[in-house]
């Protein structure tokens, strides 16, 4: 039983330990004098970006070839369909994790994904930003976003990371995220007016980008069956587990039934 016990937490611990995405931190508050360098090249605080309003943010670094242009394409998409009034009921941020990124880099990804858009948008509701003083680690950190930097043998440097929009109320709070690629307007326009007065609300679509992983070479989701199949082995484990020790009990039970009966 011991061994077992051992297995199921070590099992655990490796799982845990290799976990990637979002740990969610709902009613939390980042903080607002966080300094972000501007697709301009200009620093300003997290406070001065949002203007008091309720605020999209996305994590991605500028130079991934995996989710984070589709996400961003759909991000575009979103709020070009989205019923509210940009810089007027929200603001939206792309904020890169990527140390090394640069604000020419930025300014070129805005304005392709601004151009995307099927109808004219306010340009200053929707920033591409750079850390400054470590602020985009310390963000990621305060929303429970998690990434991993990996370097090929050819010297490539990536990030595994997860696609999440989190929405930032006013004062600071988390009051949503809505993980995976697309998103419904609509399910965006009620969260962002949700945070408007401060309510936190439930998450939606956890499932996608955990049993689906980006390919690159071949431009296309692939089936991550190692994620699933750990998870697939860690439920048969605990199961499992909890059957030997209900077990156990049974027939502890039953043995202490017997030993009565014969004294009796």
């Amino acid at each position: 039983m011991k061994k077992i016990v051992m297995f199921v937490l070590l099992f655990l611990t490796v799982i845990q330990a290799e976990s990637l995405g979002v740990n969610e931190k709902l009613g939390e508050y980042v903080p607002l004098d966080l300094t972000f360098i501007n697709e301009d090249g200009k620093s300003k605080t997290l406070k001065e970006y949002m203007d008091g309003k309720p605020t999209i943010v996305s994590l991605n670094y500028f130079r991934c070839a995996g989710i984070c242009t589709p996400q961003l394409q759909d991000m575009a998409k979103m709020l070009s369909r989205l019923d509210l009034a940009e810089n007027t009921d929200y603001k939206a941020l792309t904020i890169s994790f990527a140390q090394d990124e640069t604000p020419p880099l930025a300014k070129a990804k805005r304005k392709t994904h601004l151009e995307s858009m099927n109808r004219p948008y306010v340009q200053d509701a929707w920033h591409f930003l750079l850390s400054e003083n470590n602020s985009s680690a310390i963000f990621a950190d305060k929303v429970g976003f998690t990434y991993k930097k990996v370097v090929s043998k050819a010297g490539v440097v990536d990030w595994i990371h997860a696609a999440t929009l989190i929405i930032i109320s006013p004062e600071g709070k988390i009051t949503r995220y809505l993980n995976g690629i697309e998103q419904l307007p609509f399910d965006v326009k009620m969260a962002v007016m949700e945070s408007a007065q401060g309510k936190v609300g439930p998450t939606i679509a956890k499932t996608l980008l955990y049993c689906f992983t980006y390919d690159p070479k071949g431009k296309t989701y692939v089936f991550a069956w190692e994620k699933v199949a750990a998870t697939v082995i860690l439920t048969i484990t605990i199961i499992f587990f909890i059957w030997l020790v209900k077990a156990g009990r049974r027939d502890q039970e039953e043995h202490e039934n017997q030993r009565r009966d014969l004294d009796e």
